[in-house]
């Protein structure tokens, strides 16, 4: 299992149940891979800001606090392999890198049926 699928198994969870809607027919963003459309949205935002230790971690714009709300290693090593995952190969973990590392791990739970704020997406 690769990070980014730890990431959305940790917030969307084995159950989607709770917290879903009918998602739109189509639901695509325009720079990213194309991938099925799914049945279910997950509200990203609750489910996070609902984690114990939400109050506590700035995971809305810090990819290591959200990696740590929700139990993946924050390490270099991790977000370098991440940030390959997501596709970029020279990630360096500077800030620059860890917002552009954020940003793209919040467009693609959206793209795979998170309902992300667009705050997080732009």
């Amino acid at each position: 299992m690769g990070i980014f699928s730890s990431i959305k198994s940790a917030i969307f969870g084995d159950d989607d149940t709770e917290e879903t809607v009918i998602a739109p027919a189509a639901q695509a963003a325009p720079a990213a891979k194309p991938s099925p459309a799914p049945t279910t949205v997950v509200n990203v935002e609750e489910r996070l800001d609902a984690m114990d230790g939400a109050d506590k971690l700035n995971w809305r714009t810090s990819i290591v606090d959200l990696m740590k709300l929700i139990g993946v290693d924050s390490s270099y090593g991790n977000r370098k392999e991440l940030a390959q995952e997501l596709g970029r190969s020279d990630y360096s973990g500077s800030a620059e890198d860890n917002i552009w590392l954020h940003k793209v791990t919040m467009q693609h739970l959206a793209l795979n049926g998170g309902k992300v704020p667009s705050q997080f997406l732009d």
